[in-house]
């Protein structure tokens, strides 16, 4: 990046990574290293994902929300492009931009799906090392205040709607994932219906087969608080204090990220 005039800083905890200013982003994505697959750009709230779910070489994983295929790319280069990675995505046209981003960035041990991801766990039981949940939802930490039309289509009805989708997703994950095996949640979203209530809802319906697990020791500039176990005078599952809420940041956007196990 320097011998194209660009200045990048490593960021630590994050194998790989590295940033530019703000006013050379657009040099950076014109960059023929992005353009030939040897540079992936995104946020680096996105990146905390694969570093909690740690995949690794020659462990059967499942990306159930694959689309744009940022995050697939960063576990198949953790997983050293060995083992097996499979990549769902519903929409027609997000998935053949994911197949291009894989295909570009040489991931060549991953298989892709045009399916819709709740129905995964019902027809693959009890495959799976681990699983990523990137889940689609209301996208509340991508909004900004110079920008109307990041939160334009926003409704509580969509929150309603997206926690829906969200459940049913994560229930697919959990049956998907062997005993044993761990599911890592996230989404960048700030609703507690999107996510410590998706978490409450799935620990009251799944009881003891499942639990939230601590997440691995997160980067040093990440700043985080634990998420919510009370919200509207209502007491949720303590063990979702184990998930956590990255708050945004001049660096980061914010983020929520919970690690569960299927115990049987």
């Amino acid at each position: 990046l320097e011998t194209a005039g660009l200045t990048s800083t490593a960021f630590a905890g994050a194998d790989h990574a590295y940033t530019v200013r703000d006013d050379q982003r657009r040099a950076l994505t014109e960059q023929p290293a992005v353009a030939e697959g040897r540079i992936y750009i995104q946020g680096l709230s996105s990146m905390l994902a694969p570093l909690c779910l740690l995949p690794g070489a020659g462990e059967s994983v499942l990306d159930l929300c694959a689309a744009p295929g940022g995050k697939t790319l960063m576990m198949a280069a953790m997983m050293e492009n060995m083992g097996t990675l499979n990549a769902v995505e519903p929409g027609k046209t997000r998935f053949f931009k994911l197949r291009a981003n894989l295909e570009r960035g040489g991931a060549t041990m991953v298989k892709t799906y045009l399916t819709d991801g709740r129905g995964v766990g019902r027809k693959t039981p009890d495959r799976f090392d681990k699983v990523l949940v990137d889940a689609p939802c209301a996208g509340e930490a991508m909004f900004t205040t110079h920008d109307p039309k990041s939160y334009a289509d926003w409704s509580v009805k969509k929150v309603q709607r997206c926690a829906r989708v969200q459940k049913a997703i994560l229930r697919s994950a959990l049956s998907a994932v062997k005993p044993g095996g761990q599911v890592l949640y996230c989404t960048c979203s700030m609703s507690v219906e999107e996510n410590e209530g998706v978490l409450s809802h799935t620990l009251k319906k799944l009881g003891e087969s499942v639990r939230l697990e601590a997440l691995p020791a997160l980067p040093v500039w990440v700043e985080t608080m634990p998420a919510l176990t009370q919200w509207a005078d209502r007491a949720l599952n303590p063990s979702i204090a184990n998930a956590v809420r990255v708050l945004p940041t001049a660096a980061h956007d914010a983020f929520f990220l919970a690690l569960l196990r299927r115990v049987v």
